[in-house]
């Protein structure tokens, strides 16, 4: 079964989109089975990866609204297959609407979850690029994610963005999914020649190195990411030998790490 990892900060301009994508590509190569989903309306992960969002019959939104109406439906007819081996359900502007129908819909925090049942035995990883919000989408994408990943921008202190993520998350902990992990930070738009960048890294560091993982890996700032992005292909395709496709390879090694620690954990907590 697909270990679900939700990429999550209510704060935008965090290369959340950029790291899902990264991460996912990243994933692939290492022959990984991926599905990307794009959680949010704006549909940035669906138009980086090449496809005009506008132009889809099908999306993530219209799938929800399904579930929501009692239909069940073949989620693998709104799959799109992308050339660098990962799978994508797309967003458009159907998943606004979806915010404000939820709050009356029943189970209306697990609906991506419910959605995602028949899918799961068919990936070995799920990302969702979540939206800059905390609202009703992204609560769904943290109650059907297994861990978070919280890209955090080494160009402003974040303290007080972060406060607000992780009641967040401990309320979903407390309601709709008690097994939700966090997997860690990992520090993006990092100028290491910079005194702020850091001031922003100690900052984090301190506050919350303790009790959360900091990846090792730092994605560094750089134009060729968002060049990727606008050309639809990961910066791997783009540019392989660029700071960020170096750092990018380094995190996807550090996630598969994760996991495999956790397997061999599970196997040996059910051996005893």
């Amino acid at each position: 079964m697909a270990k679900t990892i939700a990429i999550c900060n209510q704060k935008g301009g965090v290369t959340k989109t950029t790291t899902t994508l990264n991460l996912g590509i990243g994933l692939a190569r290492e022959g990984k089975r991926v599905l990307l989903i794009d959680a949010d309306p704006q549909n940035d992960l669906t138009s980086a990866l090449g496809w005009d969002a506008d132009a889809l019959e099908n999306s993530l939104g219209k799938l929800m609204y399904l579930v929501t109406q009692d239909y069940k439906p073949v989620v693998q007819d709104t799959i799109l297959h992308h050339p660098e081996g990962v799978d994508l359900i797309p967003s458009n502007l159907d998943l606004s609407s979806m915010e404000s129908q939820l709050v009356n819909a029943m189970s209306r925090e697990k609906v991506l979850a419910n959605l995602l049942k028949d899918v799961k035995k068919d990936y070995d990883y799920i990302l969702i690029d979540c939206m800059p919000s905390l609202g009703m989408i992204t609560i769904n994408a943290l109650t059907a994610a297994d861990e978070v990943i919280i890209p955090v921008q080494a160009q402003y202190l974040p303290t007080k963005g972060m406060t607000h993520l992780m009641k967040s998350i401990d309320m979903v902990r407390n309601h709709t999914n008690e097994n939700l992990k966090i997997a860690g930070i990992v520090m993006t738009l990092v100028d290491s020649r910079t005194n702020l960048s850091k001031e922003v890294i100690n900052t984090i560091r301190t506050k919350y190195g303790m009790s959360i993982r900091i990846f090792d890996t730092q994605i560094p700032v750089a134009v060729k990411a968002a060049e990727a992005s606008k050309a639809g292909m990961s910066i791997f395709a783009y540019d392989k030998g660029s700071k960020p496709a170096i750092a990018y390879e380094q995190l996807t090694k550090e996630v598969m790490k994760l996991g495999e620690r956790e397997r061999h954990r599970d196997e040996a907590a059910l051996a005893r």
